[in-house]
Parts: C-alpha cells; structure tokens; sequence
C-alpha cells in the first residue's frame, strides 16, 4: 500500500472551522473596541467645550445665548468666539476654541447646544455603551459637570 502525503477533506474543514470561529471573535472584539473609543472622545469633546466655555464666562460674564439649540461642531457652529459658537469665518475677538468637535459618527446623536439665557447652558449627547461611570443612553452636561 502507497503512503499518501497531504491533508483529508475532513482535516481541511477543521481548520477552516476554527479559522473561521477565531475571526469572529477578533471582529466583535474590534468593534466593541470601536464604540468604547467613539465614547471616550465624545466625554472628552464634551469636556473640552465645557472648559472653552468657562473660558467664555471668564471674560465675557455669561455664557453664549443660543435658543433654540445648535448642533455643535456643524459648519455654521464650528468655532467659539467672542462672537459666541459661529463659523470661522465670522469669528471675532478672542477665539476659545478653534474647532469645535462634532459628534464621532457612527452611533450616537450630535452635540446639541442650548442656552436660553447667559446663565447656564446645557449640551446633550449619546453614549452607546459605559463610559468612565456613565451608562449607555442620552446624557447632558451643564456648568455643573455631566450627568
């Protein structure tokens, strides 16, 4: 009898089976990776406009009147200014911030800013999971921190 060298079908098939199953694993690990990333920079924009802001209400004594609210980071609301959240165009006086970030896509609702009067303001946003002690859903944050 003649000693056939190389794999079985069956052989074959295995690997390609556990192959296949590993893949999997590593894909939804990435993306779970992904979603916790975008959160990450999003309480990070939150927070670096929030500073912008105080910056703002340091110098100017109120914080920019929007009403209705603005999507932040959009190219009509893509700088904070003296002259409030406007595009860089119009921007004048002191700018606190060059660019304003918008909201890291895909997942999640754009930055809403919303301030009726020049005492307080409120940014909402979206997380899509667990984020540094917030959980997954829609969350504001205001002069007195995020919530």
């Amino acid at each position: 009898m003649t000693q056939r060298k190389g794999f079985t079908l069956i052989e074959l098939l295995v690997v390609i089976a556990i192959i296949g199953i590993l893949s999997t694993l590593a894909v939804v690990a990435l993306n779970n990776a992904r979603a916790k990333s975008r959160d990450a920079k999003r309480v990070a924009d939150i927070k670096q406009v929030q500073t912008a802001l105080e910056l703002y209400y340091a110098d100017q004594n109120g914080y920019p009147v929007e009403s209705p609210a603005i999507t932040l980071g959009a190219a009509t609301d893509n700088t904070l200014s003296t002259a409030g959240f406007t595009a860089t165009a119009d921007a004048t006086g002191t700018t606190y911030m060059g660019q304003v970030p918008s909201n890291p896509t895909p997942g999640g609702a754009a930055y809403a800013y919303l301030a009726a009067t020049n005492a307080t303001y409120t940014i909402t946003f979206t997380l899509e999971g667990i984020t540094g002690g917030l959980a997954a859903g829609a969350h504001t944050a205001s002069p007195t921190g995020i919530q």
